[in-house]
């Protein structure tokens, strides 16, 4: 009997994108011969490759319609036995039902965000909404057959990518560093970046380690204010691309971030983290491998509405909280 040809839909972003890896790699544990293809966003498809879960990784970017039409030629010409749509919008639900996929598994409309979407799979699937969102991906696993809902992830960096950034921190004299993301898409999730500023010195002062900022698209304002804190601790900017980024994190002493794409990549890189939360809930949007310590005010309420300033709760984690916690790290290494 002929393999099964799963088609995964997970177009973006960061975080999401490693919070699918789990899932798609029970899939992967219980079907370790049949041909899985990842259809993603251009922007995301190194990433998508690093998790070695694919025989192939298609990209599509639903705003350009000649390379939808094209991809779902492409869908149809495959003959998937089921597509599994792990992000559960309109654009992402249509391409399996367009693409004239059998079976379409997705969630319920209990846990989807855009209204109607449900109506695109022909196997539905109700998860709960306060389990920890790679568990609830794991569910889409486990109704497309899988034994268990989520699976080890074993990523991999380009050795190009690990060259390069050892040069850039040869150059820049740093040895052993810790890395501080303090951007984020939500400023509400963000810790101030005046207090990455003061972690940055005392990080130098007490452990003698130089701190390497991560500065992705948007975060120049927030490097800024880190680097005017942090003095003469002099704090490296990098802003390198995905992969280097990979580089960077996966051979940092820790890394310290909000609820954001590079914190939960670090994680699944096997870096210890401080996960700074705030008005998310660890609990459903934590790191998943559990592969550091989450600081969150006991009094934080939870609650997903985007804000441009950060969330009060963030307010009451110190420095020393997060020193504290980076100490902890150090001993256990």
């Amino acid at each position: 009997m002929a393999e099964p040809r799963f088609l995964v839909v997970r177009l973006g972003s960061l975080g999401d994108i490693v919070h699918t890896f789990p899932a798609v790699s029970g899939l992967r544990e219980s079907f370790p011969h049949a041909e899985i293809v990842w259809l993603t966003h251009p922007k995301w498809e190194g990433l998508v490759r690093a998790s070695n879960l694919g025989n192939d990784v298609w990209t599509v970017d639903t705003r350009d319609w000649p390379l939808v039409r094209g991809i779902l030629g492409r869908v149809r010409r495959h003959r998937f036995l089921a597509g599994i749509d792990y992000q559960g919008l309109w654009k992402s639900a249509a391409i399996p039902f367009f693409g004239g996929v059998p079976r379409r598994i997705g969630f319920s409309s209990a846990t989807i965000r855009e209204a109607g979407v449900p109506l695109l799979y022909n196997d539905r699937v109700r998860v709960n909404a306060s389990a920890h969102v790679a568990d609830q991906n794991g569910e889409l696993s486990v109704r497309a057959g899988a034994r268990r809902a989520t699976a080890g992830v074993n990523m991999s960096v380009r050795a190009q990518d690990e060259s390069t950034v050892k040069g850039f921190l040869r150059e820049a004299g740093v040895d052993e560093y810790i890395v501080l993301s303090p951007g984020g898409g939500w400023q509400s999730k963000c810790w101030p970046a005046e207090r990455y500023g003061a972690l940055a010195m005392r990080i130098t002062e007490e452990f003698h380690m130089r701190c390497v900022i991560n500065a992705g698209p948007g975060d120049e304002g927030a490097v800024e204010s880190v680097m005017a804190v942090a003095g003469a601790a002099r704090p490296v900017p990098y802003t390198g691309n995905l992969g280097e980024l990979m580089a960077l994190l996966k051979n940092a002493q820790a890394v310290v971030a909000g609820d954001t794409g590079p914190l939960h990549l670090a994680d699944a890189l096997g870096a210890p983290v401080v996960a700074i939360f705030g008005p998310t809930d660890p609990a459903r949007n934590g790191p998943y491998r559990g592969s550091g310590m989450v600081l969150r005010w006991e009094g934080a309420e939870t609650t997903y509405k985007r804000g441009n300033q950060p969330d009060e709760s963030l307010l009451h984690i110190s420095v020393d909280q997060v020193m504290r916690a980076l100490g902890t790290l150090r001993e256990a290494a």
